[in-house]
Parts: structure tokens; sequence; C-alpha cells
């Protein structure tokens, strides 16, 4: 915890890996039970590492009546669910994460509960913690009910639950859920089911205030977590300090990014020039906030298909659009989180009643995923040009954003000194394309640090030997350019540096 300021700061190699403890992993021999708190610590740390994300994200611990609700319908904002073992279980689960090295966000929900007798609903024969209007107090797609934000009773409550997962439990930040349907009055509701403000508007003004008392609160006591908000409007400021108006947040999750990149890469690569701007857009906005970049759990379920099968093309190129699609979070400014699942490119979608399809490991395509996965995070923590610069526009420069005829795009990634810049290429088409000239920041030699159709990743191996000298030779409006080769569906890293030894 003494290195958390550290870990935690926005300058930081952030990558986090999402799962939900029920599903994680699985004891076929013993029924599928799910693994409990002990069980699961040493598993998990040695996979993250494996992986080497930084964090770990965990889906609701809070305890919750029904399983199908993945936790985010809570009864017990101050208790553990009591389904994989006792609170101090979970204490070891969180102490053994934190002995290596692994920072811990925990998934919080204070945007609804549900209406079960023993929950918060009519908690003393009176509306005491929600409203009595139904046109205030149910959500009507989730079938539960809105807190009344307005309330001392509420706020007093739901900023204790906040801080004592941050107190007892030693946890390193909070995912804030729902954010969005906190924040607007008319949250999927028709017109006439809901009540204008005060001032005849849409915006929830409680709930703007308490959640800038929520983070003022949890940042006055625990200036070195962080707190991150899931929500998926334009709400301006949402990682901005309240007393400039904003909420508060330290980052917000880029639910734009995620469906423009999602959508663009579920297209046949025939048609993706046509939707370039897919890909370019995030530049409009990429600094109003700070941004998370998530492949979350809700993209991988209901039908939505698991990564893999979102991918078009036979196996080979649907590994290879996975892979170059990783490469291609871990390189953009943010910080990339993915769920469980992903890492093994399985096929099936998520289930909360069955385990990852842990058998895959040993699977070429598979197993090429997980050290891709590697490769990108141990890159990006050797590489400040990927993390220090995330949230500041002096960190990104296009090389060329308009390449659609190709469906390319290139761009270079700084630090602060700029001395070791990385350059990023992709090819979204299957057609590999050599001699392609793209202009660089500087002379020397740019060492290809990640090509992700290497061999040893499911790839057909095509590439630039191990790195490029830049030849003084002028393109995309620099001095100084690279001769390369984009391998089919693949990406390239390369890293301004000295010349490796081999």
């Amino acid at each position: 915890m003494r290195e958390r300021e550290r870990k935690n700061a926005p300058g930081a190699p952030i990558s986090i890996y999402e799962l939900h403890l029920g599903s994680w992993r699985r004891v076929p021999e013993d029924k599928g039970r799910s693994l409990n708190y002990r069980e699961i610590a040493p598993r998990l740390v040695e996979h993250v590492k494996r992986l080497g994300f930084s964090h770990v994200e965990l889906m609701p611990v809070m305890d919750h009546p029904f399983y199908g609700s993945w936790g985010y319908q809570v009864t017990g904002y101050f208790a553990p669910s009591a389904r994989f073992g006792t609170p101090q279980d979970l204490m070891f689960l969180i102490d053994t994460l934190h002995a290596n090295g692994i920072g811990v966000i925990l998934d919080w929900v204070p945007a609804h509960f549900p209406k079960d007798g023993h929950s918060l609903n009519y908690f003393d024969g009176t509306h005491l913690y929600e409203h009595a209007d139904p046109r205030q107090g149910e959500h009507p797609e989730w079938g539960t009910v809105i807190y009344n934000y307005g309330r001392h009773e509420v706020r007093s409550f739901l900023t204790s639950s906040a801080m004592f997962w941050l107190d007892r439990y030693h946890a390193d930040g909070l995912r804030v859920d729902g954010v969005s349907s906190m924040l607007y009055l008319d949250y999927g509701r028709q017109h006439g089911q809901w009540l204008p403000n005060v001032y005849g508007g849409r915006e929830n003004l409680e709930a703007v205030e308490f959640l800038r008392h929520l983070n003022g609160a949890i940042h006055a006591q625990h200036h070195d977590v962080l707190t991150i908000a899931e929500e998926s409007t334009a709400w301006p400021l949402v990682t901005a300090p309240a007393h400039l108006g904003g909420l508060g947040f330290d980052m917000k999750w880029d639910m734009g990014w995620m469906h423009d990149t999602l959508h663009y890469m579920q297209l046949q690569p025939i048609h993706r020039k046509y939707h370039h701007n897919e890909l370019t857009f995030r530049r409009v906005y990429a600094y109003h906030e700070r941004f998370v970049l998530p492949l979350s759990h809700d993209e991988v379920v209901y039908g939505k298909g698991s990564l893999l099968r979102k991918m078009p093309g036979d196996d080979w190129q649907r590994y290879a659009n996975l892979r170059l699609l990783l490469a291609y979070m871990f390189a953009t400014p943010g910080k990339p989180l993915l769920f469980m699942g992903a890492e093994l490119g399985q096929y099936n979608e998520w289930n909360h009643d069955s385990s990852v399809d842990w058998h895959l490991e040993r699977e070429p395509f598979s197993a090429g995923v997980l050290h891709l996965l590697s490769q990108l995070n141990r890159v990006k923590r050797e590489s400040p040009a990927l993390y220090e610069l995330d949230f500041d526009a002096a960190g990104f420069d296009w090389i060329d954003a308009n390449d659609s005829e190709q469906s390319t795009l290139a761009f270079l990634r700084h630090a602060p000194d700029r001395s070791r810049s990385v350059a990023a290429i992709f090819n979204f088409t299957p057609v590999p394309r050599h001699n392609y000239r793209v202009g660089v920041s500087g002379d020397g030699f740019w060492e290809e640090v990640v090509n992700t159709d290497a061999r040893e990743f499911g790839g057909s191996g095509q590439g630039n030997l191990g790195g490029v000298e830049a030849a003084p030779v002028g393109a995309h409006g620099r001095p100084h350019s690279l001769n390369l080769t984009l391998p089919p569906l693949g990406a390239v890293l390369l890293r301004r540096g000295p010349r490796p030894t081999w």
C-alpha cells in the first residue's frame, strides 16, 4: 500500500484485468462449484502476474441475493458475498494480491438497489432511502429502486459504504457502476414517466452533488485511491475536480471508443475503408477526460458473443484480428481494461454459471494470445511513451490518420522527454503491405518491440527482422522515415532507442 500512490498515478502504466469471482475458475470434480476467496488467491496471482496486468477489477463482491445479477443488485453494502467465504477470506485474497504488487479495484453500485424485503426498500415503513414517487424512485429497465440522493441518510449511508471498502478491505479503487443512470432523471424513461428538476431540466442535481461529495470525501482520506466512473454519455467534466465544476472522478470508461472500435473490427476487412472515421473520431474528445479503455463483461454476454466471435474470417483471421485489437487498445492513449476469457481468445461468450475455458491454454492460437498480452504489458511497462502522457495531448502525434483506402493507421506516442518515442502502425486488412514508409520523430534505430503477426503469437511471421534504421527520407511531414513491412491483420510497435546487442 505504500507503493499505491505511485502505481495509481495518472502517469503510471495501469492495465486492468476484470473478472467475476463466481465464474473465473470452477472445480469440475466438485459439482462445478466456484472457488472460494482463499482458493482463488494463489491462482489469480499466478495468472495476473503471467499476463502482466497492474490491477484486477472484481465485479461486485458485496452481498447480493440473486447470483444472476452478477453482484449489481446489492443488499449487503457492508458485507462481502458469503458465497465465497468470510470477510477475513476476502481480506486474505486482497492481501495476497497486494503482496504480489497487484492493485485491487472493487466494483461498487450506488445507482440502485433491489426490492427484496430484506433490502433497504421501505426500510423503516417509509420510503427512507428511495423516492416515494415511482417516476423518481423506480428504475423501469432494471426493476430496481433508485436512491433519493437529496436525503442526508442516503448520502451518509453510501459514503460510509464506499469508505468501508477502502478502510477495512484496503481496496485501491472503486469503479462506480451506472453513473449515467444517476445523472439523468429521464434515464430509461419515456415522455411523461419522469419529473424534471427545479429548473425544468433532466439533470439529477441531487445525484450530481452526491457524486461530488463522495469523491471529495474519498480523496480527502485516501488521496492515493482511484475512483472510476462508468459513464456512457457526454456529461462534461466527469474527471475534473469539483471546485472546477466537475464530478471529481479520477478516470472514466470510454464507452464511445469501445463501441466504435468493436463495430469497426466486426466489419469484413473489405468494408473497413468506408468506416475509417470510427478509428479516428476519438481524437476529437480523447483529452476531454481521463479515460479507461474498456473491453468489459458487458460486451461478451447476452448473445453479443465473445471478442473472438465478433471478429470476421476463418479461425486464423479471427485470432489475427483479436491480436490486432488488443495491440490497438494497448497502444492507444488511456488505461486498458480486459475482461477474463479474452486472454484465451475463447469462442464461447461469458456465462456466469460456468468457467473460463481454461483448457484452451493448450491450444496454439490461445497460447499465442496469452503470450501477446504478456508482451504488450511488458512493453507498456518498459516504455514511458505508452503511459506517462496518456491524458495529455503532448503524448500523441498522428503519422497518418487518412489512409482509409488501405485501412492502415499510424501514430507516435511520446514520453515527456520525447527520447524514446513509440511508433504504432496497424494494418486492418489481410493484405501485407511491403515498402510501407512512415515518417518518424527522429533518426537512429527503431526496435520492433511488438509484432502481432510473429509466429510465437500464432501469426504468419511477416515483419521487420527486429527493427529498422530510420532513413533521411522525408515522409508525412517529417525528415526521417521507416521503410516497413506491415503484416496482414497485424500491428507493429517500434521503439526508438539504442541498437540492441543482438
